[in-house]
């Protein structure tokens, strides 16, 4: 294994109930360090299984899952290590922000749990991550309920880049949002991405969205990685996969990401 190589998933099993099929199946994956891997397939493929495996939030059954030469699981524990490291940007932003507490607090709890920063640094930390991430300091004091879906998904973002993490996985990161909307949050995590040198992996069943965000594609389809691309060949002449090539038949069209800078909706 070469250095530049960040996670290592080999012949990765998972299994939610004994008389189910496999919900992953013998799935080996390698992301390198600032690199945004892709992993495509309709619901029920796998992916997001396999997105919670990688991340920590999920033991699998058999094979290895390391990230950094660790092994994310051990003896059926999270290596708690790898939280800081790797942070998840969830599907629904609605879901995803605890409705109790403020976007300073939520942001800024991996700024005391992680980092140990006392009370005037996180928040002078926190405003810096939301004008980072396109926010008016203010947003800090509101809960997310007054916030529209774009701006819960950048205090998403935000809370993710607070932990300073090498990998965020981002799980449909954009299915829930308005297709204008969409282009703006795509927009500002590629430029995070060239900021920050984070690396990503995508997890998406939009075709589109994985030719804008990533360099490698691995394509998922009942448990298993039936094909693995790059960006630039992802077309259905360099395809080999029948279910591949369906997938790439109809690729939807984003608008232009546009400026980063544009503030949002």
């Amino acid at each position: 294994m070469g250095s530049d190589v960040m996670v290592v998933a080999e012949d990765v099993v998972k299994r939610y109930r004994k008389k189910d099929p496999l919900a992953v199946d013998r799935v080996s994956l390698r992301v390198r360090r600032g690199e945004s891997l892709g992993i495509v397939g309709e619901t029920g493929s796998g992916k997001s299984t396999m997105a919670k495996i990688l991340s920590g939030l999920l033991p699998h059954d058999e094979g290895r899952a390391e990230f950094d030469g660790r092994a994310i699981y051990r003896r059926g524990r999270v290596d708690r290590e790898i939280w800081k490291r790797v942070q998840m940007i969830f599907q629904d932003p609605y879901e995803s922000l605890n409705p109790a507490m403020d976007v300073g607090t939520i942001v800024g709890e991996p700024l005391v749990f992680w980092r140990g920063l006392s009370s005037s640094q996180v928040r002078e930390r926190v405003a810096e991550l939301l004008d980072s991430v396109g926010l008016a300091p203010s947003v800090a004091q509101a809960p997310p309920d007054e916030l529209s879906g774009g701006q819960r998904q950048r205090v998403s973002i935000a809370r993710a880049m607070a932990a300073e993490p090498e990998l965020i996985i981002c799980d449909e990161p954009v299915a829930a949002l308005d297709v204008s909307v969409q282009a703006q949050i795509l927009a500002l995590m590629n430029e995070l991405r060239e900021r920050q040198g984070v690396a990503y992996v995508f997890i998406t069943h939009d075709i589109g969205v994985v030719q804008l965000m990533c360099d490698r594609i691995a394509v998922m389809n009942a448990g298993k990685v039936v094909e693995e691309l790059d960006a630039a060949d992802l077309s259905v002449e360099h395809a080999t996969d029948p279910y591949t090539r369906r997938l790439l038949a109809s690729v939807p069209t984003l608008p232009h990401i546009g400026n980063p800078e544009q503030r949002p909706g």
